[in-house]
């Protein structure tokens, strides 16, 4: 199945699911920001990948402003060669609007992560002949005061037909990709593809610390430590 159909029938399944307090926003950058999305797929979402690597949900300065997982705007514009018109969802928080490519704040998770495969890889091309990167959920989930409320402390109710939806658009790019290795950047990442994909044969499960400024850990040089992790788990440049 192509990314493609994957994405429709990920929209489609997300469309009718509604949230309440505390949150009051939720985007779907796959549907304001589609265009950047598709690019990102058609550049580098084609063929078999070594390593899938699986991040949680979109960050507000990140791929809800630019549609690409990770998504800092200086990363996505000028390593990923991504450039694409951005809308608006629906609803916009005050505190949290979509500039696209426009918008001045950097997404520090999506520096370090791109910033590290920029270093190691060197070209975009070198990095995605054995990588992919993509989230495990693709909406925003805000507060009346902005605040980032995560897809895990949903209330039951709302959580598990989320989960089922992300659950099987997970299982399609798994099988569109077939990658012998799934890194979760975070341990929530990695917890729903092992709970997900244990059945999958062959298929190897491991994790990277989260490069989020709020991880005291990550600020104290994030590359260096999930480069040790990635080589216990066999992957050097």
């Amino acid at each position: 199945m192509s990314l493609t159909q994957i994405t429709d029938d990920l929209i489609a399944d997300l469309a009718p699911l509604t949230f309440g307090p505390p949150v009051t926003h939720t985007y779907n950058p796959l549907v304001y920001a589609r265009a950047a999305w598709d690019q990102y797929c058609a550049k580098y979402g084609q063929g078999r990948r070594e390593v899938l690597f699986l991040g949680m949900n979109p960050g507000p300065w990140g791929m809800a402003q630019v549609g690409v997982p990770f998504g800092e705007v200086a990363a996505a514009r000028d390593w990923l060669g991504i450039q694409a018109p951005i809308g608006k969802p629906a609803q916009e928080h005050p505190k949290r609007k979509v500039q696209g490519f426009g918008c001045t704040r950097s997404e520090v998770s999506g520096r370090r992560l791109w910033g590290w495969a920029a270093e190691d890889y060197g070209t975009p091309e070198r990095f995605f002949a054995r990588f992919f990167v993509a989230n495990y959920c693709p909406l925003v989930f805000m507060e009346e005061s902005g605040r980032n409320r995560v897809p895990e402390k949903l209330p039951a109710g709302e959580r598990e037909p989320l989960f089922a939806a992300c659950d099987k658009a997970l299982r399609r790019t798994v099988e569109h990709f077939q990658p012998r290795l799934i890194v979760g950047v975070g341990k929530f990442a990695e917890d729903r593809a092992r709970a997900i994909l244990a059945d999958v044969p062959d298929l190897r499960f491991g994790q990277v610390l989260h490069p989020s400024p709020a991880s005291p850990a990550a600020n104290r040089g994030w590359a260096a430590q999930a480069r040790a992790q990635l080589a216990a788990l066999g992957l050097t440049p």
